[in-house]
């Protein structure tokens, strides 16, 4: 494997097959209720992200019984972590989410991840976020949709926050002990190979643990879906996005694990999805074409602790 993927991090750690079950609450996000904005992100539909998701009134422990009776039959896993996924799952009262959480570990969950904002994490939440992993001896990772590093792109597809809240809480959530996964998409039509370097410098430089990636689909009903409608927006090609996270992935920390290369969604929902075409065949177009080139994850991460001094002088 050409990078450190999150499927072998999980067998490393746990020492067997790990399988995230997804859950929701009935939660929404600052820019969807006014907080922030009252229409969301220009690329973000109706239902958010979770397109697979049970309903959000069903209890947790009803939602991780269902999704377990199917993963365990069909993957043979023993070992679990709940995905609180869709929305802004911190974006609740610090005790409210303490009771969800507290739900949601399990004899056979090893860990909690939440998907959530940068401007979502305050130091109560992570209070209680810190209390349950060292009670429940789970690990937790927090998700952050931060999208791009670029300010001016986060400005045009509405984000309602700037990259120097992200900054803050990376920063916070490392030191209360937490993870931090962070969400990208590389091919915004805004941004450039340039953006993309600075993308993979900013995580590393941060010392974020995961990534995830996304190509960017076309939402029906969204903003973004209107302007691809009436072409002010393109799109690159699939050769390009390819390329784009080959760029990617040579600048990434090599010790940063990659939890996936693209998202999915489905057709009914969507004007544009992956070129049309399965992201498995996308992904693995990629590990092939970075095995013939013989690229590695990191190959260019050297950029790190004083690099024009070590270049100058070599290591101290």
């Amino acid at each position: 494997m050409p990078y450190r993927s999150y499927s072998q991090y999980l067998k490393e750690r746990y020492g067997e097959k790990v399988y995230k079950l997804p859950v929701s609450l009935p939660v929404t996000c600052p820019n969807r209720d006014g907080t922030c904005g009252n229409e969301g992100c220009v690329f973000c539909g109706s239902i958010g992200a979770g397109y697979e998701n049970l309903p959000a009134d069903w209890t947790v422990t009803r939602q991780l019984a269902s999704n377990r009776e199917h993963i365990s039959g069909k993957y043979k896993a023993n070992k679990f972590i709940p995905y609180f996924q869709n929305f802004s799952n911190t974006y609740l009262p610090p005790e409210e989410l303490r009771r969800y959480l507290v739900e949601a570990c399990q004899p056979d969950v090893v860990a909690l991840a939440l998907a959530t904002r940068p401007d979502c994490v305050s130091d109560a939440h992570l209070e209680v976020l810190q209390n349950i992993k060292e009670t429940y001896n789970v690990d937790i990772s927090v998700e952050l949709g931060l999208q791009t590093v670029n300010y001016h792109t986060l400005d045009k597809i509405g984000r309602g926050h700037s990259l120097g809240e992200y900054v803050d809480a990376v920063c916070r959530l490392h030191r209360f002990g937490l993870e931090c996964c962070t969400h990208l998409i590389l091919n915004l039509p805004w941004d450039d190979r340039r953006d993309v370097v600075e993308n993979a410098k900013v995580l590393s430089a941060l010392g974020v643990e995961q990534v995830k990636l996304h190509a960017l689909y076309i939402v029906k009903g969204t903003q973004m879906a209107r302007w691809y409608e009436e072409g002010s927006i393109q799109l690159c090609s699939m050769e390009e996005y390819m390329e784009r996270v080959i760029l990617f992935l040579q600048y990434l920390h090599p010790d940063m694990v990659v939890q996936r290369l693209l998202g999915r969604a489905p057709e009914s929902h969507t004007l544009f999805s992956n070129w049309q075409t399965g992201w498995w065949k996308i992904r693995d177009e990629i590990h092939a074409t970075m095995r013939e080139r013989g690229l590695q994850q990191g190959d260019c991460c050297n950029y790190l602790n004083g690099a024009a001094v070590t270049k100058k002088f070599g290591v101290f």
